[in-house]
């Protein structure tokens, strides 16, 4: 009579067990998506910003590279810059050069500051020099 007595009380206290322990695993499962997807979309958002300074630097050099090549124009304040590529990655970038010289009045020497900007930002700042050879 005792043996009944005992899988009664067993199978009393464990009623209920089933579905707490459910909830308790959903919970954490949930807890642990959530994280997951954070950081799923921190990575996302650091691969597209990574991307972006990588393609500004790339067109801030090569149009330093422009305007190292172009003729040195003396007390000059702008140098034009060079057509971008006509691409999609390219479309919502554009460059501003700006000139001054760094003596008055101009001995041959000028420092270059070239601004890439997406979207009217700025993304990055190249700044150089250009010297008339």
């Amino acid at each position: 009579m005792a043996l009944p007595k005992i899988a009664k009380r067993v199978a009393h206290g464990e009623a209920g067990t089933a579905l707490t322990e459910t909830v308790v695993a959903l919970a954490i499962l949930g807890v642990v998506a959530i994280s997951f997807l954070n950081g799923l979309a921190a990575a996302s958002k650091t691969t597209f910003t990574a991307d972006e300074l990588a393609t500004a630097e790339s067109l801030a050099r090569s149009q330093m590279e422009w305007v190292k090549n172009a003729s040195y124009s003396y007390n000059a304040t702008a140098y034009p810059p060079a057509p971008l590529p006509n691409t999609p990655d390219y479309q919502s970038y554009s460059a501003v050069i700006t000139a001054e010289p760094l003596h008055t009045p101009d001995d041959g020497i000028q420092k270059i500051t070239i601004t890439i900007r997406r979207d009217d930002e700025v993304v990055t700042r190249l700044e150089g020099y250009k010297v008339d050879r």
